[in-house]
Order: C-alpha cells, then structure tokens, then sequence
C-alpha cells in the first residue's frame, strides 16, 4: 500500500480500477447484498442498471481502498492537494459542540482526513480495533497523522465522546449502519422500514449540540469533502423522528452519487417483526 501510493493518482486508480473487475466476480456474497440493496433503493432500474451500478460500485470501492495509502503515507502537501476541503466552512468555526454526521461513502477516511489536516480545530473519532494486529496498528497511525485528534475507542462508551463534544471537539460520526435491534428504531429509507442507529440525535441532545453534514465525493483529482450547513430543529424530543430525519438527509445526499455509497453492507439485515429476511 505503501508502494502504490506513491504512483501518480491515474495510475493508482487504474490499479483500482482492475482490483475492483476482479472482487465484482470473484466475491460472489457481497456482489449478491449490493445488488439486493440497490434493487430495494432503486426498484424503477432494469436488471442491467442493477449489474452496471454494482459493478461500477466496485470499482469505486477498490480504488477508494487504495487511495489509502497516500492518505495514510504521502506527504502533507500531496494530501492538502488532493482533498478539496469546500462548502459551508464556517460552520466549523469557533468551538461550538457540533456533530459531524459522515455517511458512509467511498471516501469516509479521505472526508476526516481532510478535516484534520486542513481545519485548525482539533476533532473527535471513534476508533473500532481490526483483529489483526499490523492492520490495526497502520489505520490507527494512519488516522492520527494530521491534527493531533482525539480518538476515543468504542468500548469506551458515551461519557467520553460527550465529554470532547462539550469540550468544543467536532465528532466525526458514522450512524448510518445496521447494528441490530440494539439502540435503533425502524424508519423509512427509501421507503423501506429500516433498523437504524440513534445515536446522531442522542449525542446531540447530550452535549447540546447542532448537526453538521459532511459528505465526501471521490474525484479524478481526488476527493471533494463538503460541508453542509447545520440542520434546523435538530435534535428534536422524538428519536423516531430525528432518525426518521437522518435517513430522509442520507438519501438525499446518495441520490447526487449513488454508486459512492457502501452498498456492500447488509443496511436491511434487521427486519420488523414478522418480515422476511431481506438477504438470501
């Protein structure tokens, strides 16, 4: 990784590019849960759109995979010259408690790397430990090159993550997943009953603080990482309307580039009570 990320980015994307051909055939079971969710998202695309948006889904997957390694190793100014730091900046001044709601695009590590090494404010994450050991260590590291953030492991809990928010740390926060019944609730997402996370109201609500999207776009320079402006009347009293909100937001912010999103990840494995599995 170390190796490729020094080639000029076209090269390394072409690189990416013959990467993610070869997962698109050979790791049948994710190739399979992409197509279910795309077809669930976009149930007015032909089989062909189906296979060509997963495809090209792919691709971007691998290639933002790779990019990693001139995120994680290229000097600072290579990065600063390849992640475009845009949009409603002024939100992220002063020291206000603000969330960062980050879905889970391709370019999630190239959007908080951006942030740490562009912004003066240091910044918040949570940090889940990879099982294998030198892995871990090289995102961790990786994570940590600009800005001197606070990372905060999960098992670590709330206290503190709401403790840095009130501090005046932007938490760089990810909820858009499936993690069980756990902490959810069900809401639409693209108009199918949802298991979703909700944790963006509930941190808000305990550090009093105001949502910031951040959305990260990969492009042939690089990446694009905008930040948008805070949402009003968020967080509210009703956590089934507040995740009701955050996935009306996401789908919003996926419509613009669909095929960017992680469509690899079972977001239907959590059903209601009484629904058919939406997996094989």
């Amino acid at each position: 990784m170390r190796l490729l990320g020094r080639l000029p980015l076209s090269w390394l994307r072409a690189v990416g590019w013959l990467l993610g051909v070869i997962l698109h055939r050979l790791v049948r079971r994710r190739r399979e849960i992409a197509r279910t969710n795309w077809r669930l998202c976009f149930p007015q695309h032909t089989e062909a759109q189906v296979r060509r948006a997963v495809r090209q889904h792919f691709v971007l997957f691998a290639q933002a995979w790779l990019d990693r390694g001139w995120l994680w190793g290229g000097s600072e100014e290579l990065v600063k010259g390849r992640l475009r730091l845009q949009g409603a900046l002024q939100q992220l001044d002063g020291d206000a408690p603000t969330v960062l709601f980050a879905p889970h695009f391709v370019g999630m590590d190239a959007g908080w790397t951006a942030l740490t090494v562009h912004l003066q404010r240091r910044c918040c994450g949570i940090y889940a430990a990879q099982l294998n050991a030198d892995v871990d260590r090289w995102m961790a590291q990786g994570r940590q090159r600009f800005g001197h953030p606070h990372i905060v492991a999960r098992r670590q809990g709330l206290k503190p993550l709401v403790a840095a928010l009130r501090a005046g740390m932007p938490l760089y926060l990810l909820p858009d997943m499936d993690h069980g019944p756990r902490d959810s609730v069900f809401v639409p997402f693209f108009g199918i009953q949802t298991a979703t996370l909700t944790s963006l109201s509930r941190f808000a609500r305990l550090a009093d603080a105001r949502v910031v999207p951040v959305v990260s776009r990969m492009t042939p320079q690089g990446y694009e990482v905008t930040v948008h402006p805070a949402w009003d009347a968020y967080p509210t009293r009703d956590v089934q309307a507040d995740a009701a909100r955050m996935n009306q937001e996401l789908e919003g912010h996926i419509r613009g580039f669909p095929e960017q999103y992680y469509w690899v990840h079972k977001r239907f494995k959590t059903r209601p009570p009484g629904e058919p599995p939406a997996y094989g």
